[in-house]
């Protein structure tokens, strides 16, 4: 058995945030395994096949690039955003455990991207800048009662929360009872972001008080990535410009005390 399998981080949509290591790992390939959107913004290269397929077939699509690696070819497995970050690298996992024995030998490697989160913070300023956590609102691989038991708990720690598959078609109230969950343990001026398709054409980017997002929440999409602030994260007005956000890095006070008392 000769093949290998890379699983490579195409970061959230500009090709100069492909890193270099991902970029050679795509170059390398003789076969490239991934949902469609993603394989199209890959160059087509003579040699080289693509292998597309839909959006919730994760598990099927990893066992299929492992057996074209089994079968000695040299394949990436591509994913948007980091791999790591609910994405293909764990799906790729999960197939292997509970597949072909023979697989465990294969070479097995991973090539981080930039994540969504990343890439908004980066927009935005420094939102990121204390403790921070990130949260699928999705219930395809969760109960819903997990997804906000898990909200419930961040909140009442005072982290800053990213929000991941905030809101689909199958599900569009999740997102507002997340945010009317936050507004219960945040200050109304607290802000938070709705970063849709960051680094790409038809990227946006809005900067919003607690109290006006929940009002925002039916503009999200599967493309965007909802972040709000902790009780300490802060905005920076600029006249002309877009206001700079971003979270101190110290802590001066207890996050009990920050969850008590919201209404």
């Amino acid at each position: 058995m000769s093949g290998s399998l890379v699983i490579v981080g195409l970061g959230p949509g500009e090709a100069r945030w492909l890193t270099p290591a991902a970029k050679a790992a795509i170059e390398c390939a003789s076969d490239l395994v991934g949902y469609g959107p993603y394989l199209d913004r890959i160059p087509a290269r003579e040699g080289q096949t693509k292998h597309g397929s839909d959006n919730r077939v994760e598990i099927a699509r990893a066992g299929h690039a492992l057996t074209l690696a089994a079968q000695g070819r040299a394949v990436a497995v591509v994913s948007g955003g980091d791999p790591g970050v609910f994405a293909m690298a764990a799906a790729v996992f999960e197939a292997l455990e509970a597949g072909d024995p023979a697989w465990l030998a294969l070479p097995i490697a991973i090539e981080p991207g930039i994540t969504a989160m990343l890439a908004a913070a980066a927009r935005t300023g420094a939102p990121l800048g204390g403790d921070f956590c990130a949260i699928s609102l999705s219930d395809n691989l969760k109960p819903w009662e997990v997804a906000t038991a898990r909200l419930e708990a961040v909140l009442r720690a005072d982290f800053v929360i990213c929000l991941y598959n905030p809101i689909s078609r199958a599900r569009p109230w999740q997102l507002g009872q997340a945010l009317g969950m936050a507004a219960r343990h945040r200050p109304v001026d607290t802000p938070v972001i709705f970063a849709r398709a960051i680094g790409r054409r038809d990227e946006s980017l809005r900067v919003l008080r607690m109290d006006e997002a929940a009002a925002a929440a039916g503009s999200a999409d599967m493309a965007t990535l909802v972040m709000i602030g902790a009780s300490s994260t802060r905005l920076i007005a600029r006249e002309g410009g877009a206001p700079y956000v971003y979270t101190p890095r110290s802590v001066t006070k207890s996050p009990c005390a920050t969850s008590q008392g919201r209404t």
